[in-house]
């Protein structure tokens, strides 16, 4: 097995137990100090690595006399020093030049450098939410408390957070922002029906720092990511890092008692360590953009926590920013998105897309979909330019925009290959 050496290369490690014996067969005298001259530092070498060290015999005494016997020991000791140094190089047990692991201290560093300057880069958009809420049993009434994170989204205080951070039993939201400040009494702008997102308004401020939204249709398998939150509602940031190991994850998510169970869509997977205070909090790419809304964990399986698009949530916030409310885009649809079992099954001659399915039902009648003259069977494949597939799955993209935008609608129907244009209309919540 080859031993890698941080502080010493290969000929030093290799010739020091050599002339160490060679020491010992030419002087009888020192032993003392021979002892001393051939200690190794153990403090120096991994303690996994480091080797066994045998106490060399007592060596016979040397006659007076004897100098070219001697002379011949010492030329001995050398080559043999050399050759012994010479071979392990060459056998690959031992690295002769630090480059390789020096290279990978010097990245680790790197890495943990960039970590540290985006997670002080985004900190000041990061908040701690607290809440207050009337739970009712057998018993009566009573008060609980929760934590959770925030993300900053404007100047003037509108925050983005999960909504089952707020619960809707809420009688007290609190803020505290990065510095300490202290909101009370913060307005709760709205809670998302169809995801796991709420806004929050904290009212007489206009200079606080908001986040940089980034795109997260641009993320990809074993993209380095951070997610900051207000772990364990200890009202203090905290940083984590891993990777997006998934994309486009669904899953059904509860609380810890297993209640209040919903289905998730389209999540991004990562194993950047995500405890519990850490919901709403954003999760953000190398370059300091919130790519992600973290809002679950996997109970079976350690280090596992999903986050919530933030290309999903961008109509939502573009919205609550312009007017002040909570409005969704609808257009009027029952699809099923494509893989590769509805593929199977339907006999479809596409694999990506979104499947208007087979019933009077499907176009809601009225809506957007249906002034436009989408019909059942039909397969959206693109809503403006951004094809639909697994990573731009169709609610994503409709996230996007906001009522009274109008987008144009690339439908396979019949073989043939249409555009259909509609205009957004708003979602009843």
């Amino acid at each position: 097995m080859a031993v890698h050496f941080l502080r010493f290369n290969s000929y030093t490690v290799v010739s020091a137990f050599q002339r160490a014996r060679c020491l010992a067969i030419i002087s009888t005298k020192k032993e003392a100090n021979m002892t001393k001259e051939t200690s190794i530092d153990t403090e120096k070498l991994p303690t996994v690595h480091t080797p066994t060290v045998t106490t060399v015999p007592r060596p016979p005494r040397v006659h007076r006399g004897g100098a070219w016997k001697i002379i011949g020991v010492v030329f001995f000791c050398f080559v043999a020093s050399f050759l012994g140094s010479w071979a392990a190089v060459q056998s690959g047990l031992i690295t002769v030049n630090g480059t390789n692991t020096t290279t990978e201290r010097r990245r680790v560093i790197e890495e943990g450098n960039v970590v540290s300057e985006v997670a002080k880069e985004v900190s000041p958009s990061v908040v701690s939410i607290v809440t207050e809420s009337t739970a009712r049993s057998y018993f009566g009434a009573s008060q609980q408390q929760s934590a959770g994170t925030g993300i900053i989204i404007s100047k003037n205080g509108y925050i983005l957070t999960n909504r089952h951070v707020i619960p809707d039993t809420a009688t007290k939201v609190q803020v505290v922002l990065s510095d300490g400040t202290q909101y009370d009494d913060v307005k709760v702008v709205g809670r998302d029906s169809l995801n796991d997102l709420a806004f929050l308004k904290i009212s007489g401020v206009d200079s606080l720092t908001p986040a940089k939204l980034g795109d997260s249709g641009d993320m990809q398998v074993g993209a380095k990511v951070i997610a900051i939150g207000n772990a364990l509602g200890q009202y203090q940031t905290t940083v984590t890092s891993g990777i997006i190991s998934a994309i486009g994850r669904p899953l059904t998510a509860s609380d810890e008692s297993g209640e209040s169970a919903e289905q998730l869509e389209n999540l991004l997977q990562t194993d950047a360590a995500i405890n519990p205070g850490n919901s709403g909090g954003p999760l953000v790419n190398i370059a300091g953009e919130v790519i992600g809304i973290n809002t679950a964990v996997a109970q079976e399986a350690q280090g596992i926590g999903f986050a919530i698009p933030i290309n999903d949530a961008k109509g939502l916030i573009k919205s609550v920013v312009e007017t002040g409310s909570l409005k969704r885009a609808y257009l009027g649809v029952r699809y099923l998105s494509i893989t590769p079992d509805v593929v199977s099954q339907l006999n479809l001659p596409v694999k990506n897309g979104a499947y208007v399915t087979d019933s009077n039902s499907a176009v809601v009648s009225g809506s957007p979909a249906d002034k436009a003259g989408v019909r059942p069977k039909d397969i959206i494949t693109k809503v403006n330019t951004v094809a639909i597939d697994a990573r731009h799955p169709l609610s994503s993209q409709l996230s996007q925009y906001v009522p009274g935008d109008t987008v144009t609608l690339t439908v396979l129907r019949d073989g043939k290959t249409i555009e259909l244009k509609a205009t957004l209309t708003q979602y009843d919540q």
